[in-house]
């Protein structure tokens, strides 16, 4: 696994440990820094914190173009890939579309329901065909 995708799969933890804790997900970055064990990456801080600085736009996103589900349906590790590949297909720029997609559609085929991989490469692929109009 490469660096960014080991760093990815740092910010899916944060986000997701955040969401089960109730916290603010900024918070327990800051606490992942102080333990420093493992180290965080300073790619791990971009998506957590670009996730958070986006997250009601992308939320809303989600909640728009996720036919037939909602948010609160999802599997919170579903709910926090696309949190987090969305971040980084709108507001990464210097990442190309098709690694983004790639990385987090993984990380759904490692971590949550056999059904998720397709789920969420088709809502990515969405954001990706209708960028120039969702970074309003």
């Amino acid at each position: 696994m490469s660096s960014r995708g080991k760093a990815r799969r740092r910010a899916l933890d944060i986000l997701f440990e955040s969401e089960l804790r109730g916290e603010d997900p900024m918070k327990v970055l800051a606490e992942r820094f102080e333990r420093a064990d493992p180290p965080v990456n300073e790619y791990t801080s971009t998506v957590v914190e670009g996730v958070c600085r986006h997250r009601a736009r992308i939320d809303d996103l989600i909640s728009t173009y996720a036919e037939g589900w909602t948010l609160d349906r999802m599997p919170a590790v579903d709910r926090n890939v696309l949190r987090g590949g969305t971040y980084e297909l709108l507001w990464a720029p210097d990442v190309p579309e098709g690694v983004v997609i790639s990385e987090w559609v993984h990380l759904a085929a490692e971590l949550s329901t056999d059904e998720s991989p397709q789920f969420v490469n088709g809502l990515l692929a969405r954001f990706k065909q209708l960028k120039p109009s969702l970074t309003l």
